[in-house]
């Protein structure tokens, strides 16, 4: 009987990690034509993240505006919306559906607007808020480069 019940949760432990990788590292994607991932979303999903990307670009125009103005008050208050804090309103089900390699990128992102905040904050030094702006620049670009969102057409 014992051994019936180990072989029983040794399966369910198998499930449970194939669900986990499916959840957590693979997400829902497919290579599309142009060579990028393309990541399949529902339209109010793909809505979400598109609005979060104009977002990021709102952001970085108005840090741009700021470090040429030397107005750190800006720029922090900039980054700081697009920060850490930023990521709570992502439902689990569209997280499900990303790439590890995209929502690393995003992680990453949020905390680099967090460190911009800081940094314009404590630092006032318009050289290196350019530098970090650079910076946060190029995962912008490497996210557009490498991943295409589609959107699911359901009935």
């Amino acid at each position: 009987m014992c051994k019936k019940c180990w072989i029983v949760v040794s399966l369910l432990l198998l499930l449970i990690a194939g669900a986990g990788y499916q959840f957590m590292i693979a997400g829902d994607n497919a290579s599309s034509p142009d060579g990028r991932i393309a990541i399949p979303l529902s339209p109010a999903e793909k809505d979400l993240v598109l609005t979060e990307m104009r977002s990021f670009l709102n952001a970085l125009q108005q840090i741009s505006s700021g470090i040429s103005e030397a107005d750190f008050k800006l720029i922090s208050e900039q980054a700081r919306l697009l920060g850490s804090a930023a990521q709570q309103g992502v439902p689990i089900s569209l997280m499900g559906k990303l790439p590890l390699s995209f929502k690393k990128l995003g992680f990453d992102t949020h905390q680099k607007f967090d460190l911009l905040a800081m940094d314009a904050e404590q630092l006032q030094d318009k050289e290196h808020t350019l530098k970090q702006m650079s910076t946060l620049m190029s995962n912008c670009v490497s996210c557009h480069a490498a991943y295409k969102i589609e959107t699911i057409v359901t009935k």
